[in-house]
């Protein structure tokens, strides 16, 4: 299954109310990574099998550096509510599963 890791700048409301869509999402903060270097949370979440969703340009670039996994959902639509990126990530669910099983492709650039 698909396990997401959602960056502090992600609400950690959120992991719940994906959960069914996409069980084992987790934020970063609910597991102690909180204002963590990102490099460290890179490597949490390819030990640990996360899909990383931030809005930040750096995990990008920390894929270009290392490759995946992990793999980057990048999130480019600006400021938007939780509930709005609930909306996002729920109705690509498929082309989120398309993707995770692409493995050519390390990241997934979603604008709204």
């Amino acid at each position: 299954f698909v396990k997401l890791l959602l960056d502090q700048n992600i609400s950690h409301r959120l992991a719940k109310k994906i959960e069914s869509t996409f069980p084992g999402t987790e934020q970063v903060k609910r597991l102690g990574l909180e204002n963590k270097p990102d490099k460290l949370i890179w490597d949490f979440a390819k030990k640990e099998k996360f899909t990383i969703v931030t809005f930040d340009s750096d995990f990008y670039d920390l894929s270009l550096l290392y490759g995946h996994p992990p793999k980057l959902i990048w999130i480019k639509s600006g400021n938007t509510t939780t509930k709005n990126l609930e909306k996002i990530l729920t109705a690509r669910a498929l082309q989120i599963a398309t993707f995770l099983a692409d493995s050519e492709v390390s990241c997934l650039e979603i604008t709204e």
